[in-house]
């Protein structure tokens, strides 16, 4: 078995407390002393520190324009790429040849390059997917040499301006390069928790003093991998390989919104993409299945691969959960699965197995709680 890697900060988890599990090829903190109950309400209260140093940071660097570069990573996916002002992140989707999501990622437009950061247990594909498409146009440079944490909350503004100022101008999905005692920082105001916030990449050497200056602000506790999925499922967010992977499409995967109308059917660079005859047909004509909310009754929680029916007794599942827990801020089992579009609608009455008894659940709108981005 091989070796997990650590990230730069291992040892000031160990140090807070944290219990350490495999993740993504990592040994990384599922959660603190605190527990993960009460570090997901101290996220949505105040404000979170999360260590995602594991998440692979990349950045493409032209090899003539950044026209050419920006066309060539368009061509990977059903995103605009053109167009995005410089100073600005946007939401991307690799997909392959059936429509399906080879992964999900973000990337900024910074001016002379673009910064791309992906998921960290598909980085390697990711980053051989990239340098195998964008051989003639991009020199394509992981980012070894820096960590990456997510400030995330309503308290994260006031606990990083202080070092920090210029974030308190952000909005939602903007990024800045600011100096620090730490180094360079690459902030982008977003995060994948549902709260306003921050993704810092920093380099390793001022990783440890960074975290630390952050989490000495009373506002900031240390949030473990327990808690971020409960506020990225309480936030209606996909998990790559539970939500989605090569065999679901974005409209599938209820993603639609990411795909902009100059990349639709009419649009100024319709198609071109991987998929595209595939993913232009659903956007048109509806998909045959869809990733929806689920509430069900009781206090159960139904988790990733219960197996859903549209009848209390017989018949085959007509769906399944890929992600499914209780919600701390919501008080309520919540999860998300993929049912046919004609059991989608809000309010549709279904039943999960658990153990062997159908229990009801219903379809729910997206997010569970409302998201509070700076907009």
């Amino acid at each position: 078995m091989a070796e997990l890697a650590r990230t730069d900060l291992f040892d000031l988890h160990v140090e807070l407390g944290a219990k350490m599990v495999p993740f993504a090829g990592y040994e990384m903190p599922v959660q603190y002393p605190m527990g993960v109950m009460k570090e997901h309400l101290h996220c949505r209260a105040q404000a979170g520190l999360f260590d995602v140093g594991h998440m692979g940071q990349v950045i493409l660097r032209p090899k003539g324009s950044m026209e050419a570069l920006i066309a060539g990573f368009e061509a990977m996916m059903p995103v605009a790429v053109a167009g995005l002002p410089e100073g600005r992140q946007r939401y991307g989707l690799f997909t392959n040849d059936a429509g399906g999501i080879i992964d999900d990622l973000m990337f900024a437009n910074r001016g002379d390059h673009l910064f791309v950061v992906v998921n960290a247990g598909c980085k390697v594909g990711d980053i051989a997917h990239m340098r195998a498409k964008l051989a003639d146009v991009a020199e394509v440079e992981e980012q070894t040499d820096r960590a990456l944490l997510a400030l995330q909350g309503p308290g994260a503004e006031d606990a990083i301006s202080g070092m920090i100022h210029a974030v308190m101008a952000m909005r939602f999905m903007d990024v800045i390069t600011a100096h620090s005692v730490f180094g360079e920082l690459w902030i982008s105001r977003s995060g994948y928790t549902g709260e306003d916030g921050f993704e810092i990449s920093v380099p390793n050497a001022g990783a440890v003093g960074l975290a630390k200056a952050l989490l000495a602000h009373p506002a900031v506790a240390p949030i473990g991998l327990g808690a971020r999925d409960s506020l990225r499922l309480e936030a209606g967010l996909c998990l790559y390989g539970h939500d989605m992977d090569e065999g679901v499409t974005p409209v599938e995967a209820n993603l639609s919104w990411a795909i902009q109308k100059a990349r639709r059917a009419g649009g100024d660079r319709s198609a071109g993409f991987p998929g595209a005859d595939v993913i232009l047909a659903q956007l048109a004509d509806g998909p045959a299945r869809l990733r929806v909310g689920l509430l069900p009754e009781g206090r159960a929680p139904m988790r990733e691969g219960v197996e859903l029916f549209d009848r209390a007794e017989g018949g085959a599942p007509v769906g399944r959960v890929t992600s499914g827990g209780f919600g701390p801020s919501v008080e309520a089992p919540i999860a998300m699965g993929y049912v046919p579009s004609t059991l989608a609608a809000i309010d549709t009455p279904l039943w999960g197995e658990v153990r062997g008894k159908r229990l009801p659940v219903t379809v729910a709108p997206l997010p569970f709680r409302p998201s509070t981005f700076k907009r």
